[in-house]
């Protein structure tokens, strides 16, 4: 029997390897040909506790998790208990007996000597390498593609450690292969070649890459520090500059003031940090200096579920710094629009010379998706500054000169022969500080009312799916797409969405359209009030009929997402 799908879920102590034995089954998944969608549940601790690292494959596209998994492995005694209630029937439930003192009560209990096999390739530590053998022989998957994943991982340890470990993933899967019944979890073939598989924080940093960064700087703090990790990583091959700042006020202050001498610069953190940025926010609406920043959001308030997912800053961002300036927001649901929308972010930060933000949560940032290789051309990068050949022309320079469009032409310091003021507090065409009330008028509109209502002819379109038949409406942003278009797949529920990869400018006049004579219309939200159906209200007059809520710091899939819609029907 050939399956379309599975899921795989490793679970263990922090510090067991959980994530390793996903990333590697990942790429093997991946170089294999098929479709996948991993992530990790971690607790904020470096030993004990309890993680996993759920992994689903499958022979078509899919966006989302599932409740249950076909296949757990358990590499800790804690686990057997903690997880048996997620094996799906007629599942297979691996660890190891003898070590952990195991009967055979467990339904599907597959008993695996793996520390005993990890012991013979010479240590406990490849425990990790032995799952995956396992993982491999029950699905049938074939051994080459472990073996070249392996190569490539260790291949800068040298042939010994690749030796035993290629041993180690051996002797997992010759015992798989000679105790467990075959076909039971075969997948069906593959369909899919020349993927990438990326994170939502790796598609943001390699899409700020493509936008031509130079500057990025930031305070790590989880879940956004791994924008900082891939940038540092690229940083020599792409001239860039990763600074690590010592907070969070530093850090959007420094991008301030690359960009003020040219660079394209970005910063980015979750709630708490970004907190301490809105004083500097406001500091580059008032300097019209562009900024890229980025918001991957987790539980609050204050420390919250530092390792959790949620969507409890949306209201926080759309008005988040003193004074009013124009902004806009960038929501990604996907791998792709991370991609894409960061680097539009870049263009339109620079164009409008505005602060532009990107609001992200853990469940994006951490989650895997493999994706066909994006289109290097679909986003132009284009620079809006005076060129040096067109400084050399320039006198008496007004940097905040007043114009038509509410842009004035921005010169870069040294490249022009007048002197650059930059001032914080109000100010006139060339930058030195007024309390001239008509002045103070026209400077509120150059940047806020002129800046908008140009912004509003750029807003990025929502995306539509299977409305034309449905009978139940879902509303949703950033991280919930994967599971609202699974579940909108199922032709039983009747249901269809729109989710938003611009949250502001919000979209009103295309809504409108989009829902005229639409009924049982719901919201879907990773937060407790709702912030999303307060914004529609708000800015379209639309009352939606409910809020799927999910605010228990764990992300939305298709299970959980299905249930609720069918209770609703069910009213």
């Amino acid at each position: 029997m050939n399956n379309s799908e599975l899921t795989i879920k490793i679970c263990g102590q922090a510090g067991q390897g959980t994530q390793t034995i996903g990333a590697v089954l990942g790429q093997v998944f991946k170089k294999a040909g098929y479709y996948l969608f991993a992530n990790q549940d971690y607790m904020s601790r470096v030993r004990g506790g309890n993680n996993f690292f759920q992994l689903r494959v499958a022979i078509n596209p899919i966006y989302t998790l599932r409740t249950q998994a076909q296949i757990i492995v358990a590499l800790d005694k804690e686990s057997v208990e903690l997880h048996k209630a997620a094996l799906s029937t007629g599942g297979v439930l691996i660890a190891d007996g003898k070590k952990f003192s195991l009967s055979g009560d467990y339904p599907g209990f597959f008993d695996v000597p793996l520390f005993d096999l990890a012991q013979q390739a010479g240590s406990e530590i490849f425990i990790n390498t032995v799952a995956c053998g396992v993982i491999l022989g029950i699905t049938e998957t074939g051994f080459d593609y472990l073996e070249q994943v392996i190569r490539d991982i260790f291949k800068v340890k040298g042939e010994e450690v690749i030796g035993k470990n290629i041993q180690a993933a051996k002797s997992g899967y010759d015992f798989t292969g000679n105790n467990f019944k075959k076909d039971k979890f075969k997948l069906g073939d593959a369909r899919v070649q020349e993927t990438l598989l990326l994170n939502g924080n790796e598609a943001i940093a390699l899409g700020a890459l493509k936008a031509g960064c130079k500057f990025y700087t930031a305070y790590p703090m989880s879940p956004s520090t791994t924008i900082m990790d891939t940038l540092a990583y690229y940083a020599k091959q792409f001239n860039l500059i990763v600074e690590q700042a010592e907070d969070e006020i530093a850090a959007v202050n420094m991008a301030i003031g690359a960009s003020f001498a040219g660079a394209r610069a970005m910063t980015a953190s979750s709630g708490g940090g970004f907190a301490l940025m809105v004083e500097g926010l406001s500091l580059a609406g008032m300097t019209e200096t562009p900024v890229v920043i980025g918001c991957i959001q987790r539980p609050g308030p204050a420390t919250g579920f530092p390792t959790r997912t949620e969507q409890g800053e949306l209201d926080f961002l759309l008005s988040a710094g003193h004074g009013e300036f124009a902004r806009a927001v960038y929501s990604p649901g996907t791998i792709e629009e991370a991609f894409y929308l960061t680097q539009k972010a870049f263009d339109l930060a620079e164009k409008y010379q505005i602060p532009v933000l990107i609001i992200s949560d853990q469940h994006l940032a951490d989650s895997y998706r493999n994706i066909p290789p994006p289109d290097l051309e679909k986003v132009k990068t284009r620079r809006y500054i005076l060129s040096k050949e067109e400084s050399k022309k320039v006198s008496n320079y007004k940097r905040y000169q007043l114009t038509e469009s509410g842009i004035s032409p921005r010169a870069i310091p040294s490249w022009i022969e007048d002197p650059v003021y930059l001032d914080s507090d109000e100010h006139t065409e060339e930058g030195h500080i007024t309390e001239d009330a008509q002045l103070r008028v026209k400077m509120v509109e150059k940047r806020f009312y002129k800046k908008m209502a140009a912004l509003a002819t750029e807003i990025e379109a929502p995306v539509v799916y299977n409305l034309e038949e449905a009978q139940v409406v879902l509303l949703g942003f950033g991280s919930t797409y994967g599971a609202l278009k699974e579940a909108c797949r199922a032709k039983e529920l009747k249901a269809g969405f729109v989710h938003f990869p611009q949250v502001w400018p919000f979209p009103s006049g295309k809504l409108l359209q989009i829902l005229a004579g639409k009924k049982n219309i719901y919201t879907v939200e990773n937060n407790a009030g709702g912030q999303l159906a307060k914004l529609i209200r708000r800015e379209t007059g639309i009352q939606v009929d409910g809020s799927i809520l999910r605010f228990d710091g764990r992300p939305f899939n298709l299970d959980y997402l299905t249930e609720q819609i069918k209770k609703r029907q069910n009213q």
